[in-house]
């Protein structure tokens, strides 16, 4: 079987080639495109900044309950 005879199987061609099934088709792939990088960036690892960014946020004086202990 030829390719425009299974074309109409379906939907008529005519339907295929509309400006409708063009838009639908569009919001559709970038629907998958979308949840395709969300799964992506799901399976990369969270990325931990280093220490040394954090190193002017230290207290000059401790907050806990026990300042004079390690408790």
């Amino acid at each position: 079987m030829t390719s425009s005879l299974l074309a109409g199987i379906f939907f008529p061609s005519s339907l295929l080639h509309s400006h409708f099934y063009l838009v639908l088709s569009t919001i559709v792939m970038l629907n998958t495109t979308v949840f395709a990088a969300l799964a992506c960036a799901k399976i990369i690892p969270k990325w931990i900044r280093p220490s040394w960014f954090r190193r002017g946020r230290r207290r000059g004086t401790t907050r806990s309950i026990y300042p004079d202990g390690d408790l």
